[in-house]
């Protein structure tokens, strides 16, 4: 599995964030060569640039995140609302958009958007996020169903309690309440590494993999089932 990725140009966004820095070392080690774009891609035309700077793409992970605001549902401002969106949805035709045209003309193509298992279980003050992150399965959905008689394949990972910089550092794991909330919620009672969700990525990259279509995967320990 992944031998299919050497000499592939795989696009990872937010490459120093999120699970950024697992996946890029993750591709590497199978012979792909990463381009690692450390920039958020909220502003209009940034997703556009970076698809045009990177030239030939034959993969993109979209690694899009904020860190989760929590915020009850009569408090949620016009500001975060959009803040969430246009940092972790607007990306997405963006980045599409300018990405496609050029998977289509080679008749081949892989897109793994990093997600979230907050939008698939109902928790209270995260409304603003779990929006934001359904939104993005929901275009998954459709846009997967749509190129994939092109031989392209669009899906996306819904993590929760993956080791990883921006939701979960060390000060939050060192945390009892944290310990407990993970005996208590995640059947595994442990968070997954990073390599272990860079995995699940390289298998859904790789050419050996190629039956999926505009899924979204829990990967959370059993915390969705």
């Amino acid at each position: 599995m992944g031998d299919s990725l050497a000499g592939k140009r795989v696009l990872i966004t937010q490459s120093e964030e999120f699970m950024g820095p697992a996946l890029c070392k993750g591709f590497a080690a199978y012979g792909a060569e990463v381009i690692a774009a450390p920039e958020t891609l909220a502003e209009p035309g940034a997703a556009e640039a970076l698809v045009e700077r990177s030239g030939r793409v034959d993969v993109l992970i979209a690694n899009l995140a904020i860190p989760a605001p929590r915020t009850a549902i009569v408090d949620v401002t016009e500001e975060e609302w959009r803040h969430a969106f246009s940092h972790l949805v607007d990306p997405l035709p963006r980045l599409f958009r300018a990405l496609l045209p050029q998977m289509l003309d080679r008749g081949e193509g892989k897109i793994v958007v990093m997600g979230s298992a907050s939008a698939l279980r109902g928790m209270p003050k995260v409304t603003t996020y779990s929006a934001a992150r359904g939104a993005q399965i929901a275009y998954v959905r459709a846009a997967g169903a749509e190129v994939a008689a092109e031989n392209i394949q669009i899906n996306l990972i819904a993590q929760n309690f993956v080791d990883n910089p921006t939701y979960f550092p060390p000060e939050v794991q060192e945390l009892d309440a944290f310990q407990r909330r993970l005996r208590n919620e995640v059947p595994l009672g442990r968070l997954a590494t990073p390599e272990e969700d860079a995995q699940f990525a390289v298998f859904l990259a790789s050419s050996e993999v190629n039956f999926f279509v505009g899924q979204s995967f829990a990967f959370s320990g059993g915390w969705v089932t």
